[in-house]
């Protein structure tokens, strides 16, 4: 899908726009500033330095432009017919200290919500884009895992260790993907070849990836917000492949001690295939072999019929969840749309539980004990994680829905032109291209998924992120 940037210019309905943003975040209990016993805390603590040094590693981030929480950093060299990656995560657990204020904030918090006007951090500025962050430069005590693999991109070895590092550059997705295209080295020469290969593997175990393009708001210098959509660039699904390795590697750890936390997700049953096939046999484009997640990767951008495909298959993907144990191993374990067992374990700056799987795993690698506080804590993540996933859902959808209706309130009276995407009843999603905006409508009868439809924008209310269409 081409890139659409709509936004909301200097206006009226910037102004009830930006009282409806903060209305929202107060709503939430969703506060960006932080207590001062917690920030006391962050600017008093300090990390130990780490007996291990690998300085001479020249490591490189890979992030959004404008970014400081930087979490992860890697590094990749060819080792003989295979492949030597080093991937960093920022040392929070030596920042954070157990029961401490810190610790209780994040708690409550849960993750980084990423809100139209702002960050709301997880932890104080502080430690997420100063001290714990793996910023150019400077040197970080970081957990290292240390992966060996083979020619085909198969994992044979790796290790986790607490070492001190020092990021060379911070790359962000557009410019590294440029400087792939044309040819030139540097740290990430080797990610469209060992992300590549790490896709193949995926493939192989049955995992899928859904794809969908990225809606996000953004604020402009004049203060207007806009819509963006787009696609993830190649470099940045290569990249994640880097992160879904070690949460594997993570999960691995966890099942054979026998404590840890998973991120798990159900497999489909048979109905919702079922329904996905009658789906895409209506859109024209039919999944009649294979996996589904062969079935994903094959289907073209640039077809204006893909989109309503991978909406379809949203239904595939969910159930998601988080799941503790200690002792036996679950038996849910797998997270299906990865085909394997996973855990979150490489964004500790931006989600909570990264530190609690960073934790067990240092623990396990270095032959000793799990930290009781860990232990004791463990069962109560899911549900933190949960409250905290419902308070971040609500704020995109209900950021989106509000921006939408800014979006269209000078086009009340007038009509847009619409893409239906999925049909329920008498009412469909429905996607208009310019401006960006993907709201409910009522549809004529006999429109089909991939079907174009006029519609007349009849009222919106910027407020509510409500907008009110007819035929």
């Amino acid at each position: 899908m081409p890139q659409r940037r709509s936004h909301v210019a200097p206006s009226a309905a910037q102004t009830e726009l930006a009282a409806a943003l903060a209305a929202l975040r107060e709503s939430l209990d969703a506060p960006a500033d932080f207590p001062a016993a917690v920030i006391a805390e962050a600017e008093a603590t300090k990390a130990a330095t780490p007996e291990l040094d690998l300085r001479d590693i020249p490591f490189a981030t890979l992030d959004p432009l404008g970014s400081r929480d930087l979490d992860q950093a890697f590094h990749l060299e060819r080792d003989g017919s295979g492949y030597a990656v080093r991937y960093a995560i920022a040392d929070v657990p030596g920042f954070v200290a157990p029961g401490g204020e810190v610790d209780a904030e994040a708690q409550r918090r849960g993750q980084t919500l990423y809100a139209a006007d702002g960050t709301i951090p997880l932890h104080p500025k502080v430690l997420s884009e100063d001290r714990a962050s793996l910023l150019p430069d400077v040197d970080r005590s970081a957990l290292v895992w240390t992966f060996a693999l083979d020619s085909s991109g198969v994992v044979t070895d790796f290790r986790l260790e607490r070492a001190l590092i020092r990021s060379r550059a911070q790359l962000d997705y557009a410019s590294a993907q440029a400087a792939l295209d044309r040819g030139e080295g540097g740290p990430a020469a080797l990610l469209p070849e060992i992300g590549g290969l790490r896709i193949e593997q995926e493939k192989i175990r049955g995992g899928a990836s859904l794809n969908l393009p990225d809606e996000e708001v953004t604020r402009a210098a004049d203060g207007s917000y806009a819509i963006e959509r787009r696609h993830p660039l190649p470099v940045e699904e290569w990249n994640a492949q880097l992160s879904l390795m070690t949460g594997m590697a993570a999960a691995s750890l966890m099942l054979g001690a026998g404590i840890g936390i998973l991120r798990t997700m159900p497999q489909p049953d048979e109905k919702s295939f079922d329904a996905f096939r009658h789906q895409t046999e209506a859109l024209g484009r039919p999944w009649t072999t294979g996996r589904y997640g062969d079935y994903l990767r094959q289907l073209d951008r640039a077809d204006p019929m893909t989109l309503p495909v991978l909406e379809a298959a949203a239904t595939l993907f969910r159930g998601a969840g988080y799941v503790t144990f200690d002792g036996a191993a679950p038996s849910d374990a797998e997270q299906a749309a990865i085909a394997a067992p996973y855990a979150h374990a490489t964004a500790p700056l931006r989600r909570l539980v990264d530190r609690w799987s960073l934790e067990i795993c240092l623990a396990v690698s270095e032959g000793r004990e799990v930290p009781g506080w860990v232990r004791e804590s463990l069962p109560e993540l899911p549900a933190l994680m949960q409250s905290s996933g419902q308070r971040a859902s609500r704020l995109d959808s209900a950021t989106i829905n509000c921006v939408e209706a800014a979006l269209l309130t000078p086009l009340v009276g007038g009509t847009v032109e619409a893409t239906v995407i999925e049909i329920r009843g008498e009412r469909a999603t429905v996607q208009i291209a310019d401006p960006a905006v993907t709201a409910s409508a009522p549809v004529p009868a006999g429109t089909v998924p991939g079907g174009r439809v006029s519609l007349r924008v009849v009222s919106t209310d910027i407020a509510r992120g409500e907008i009110e269409f007819a035929i």
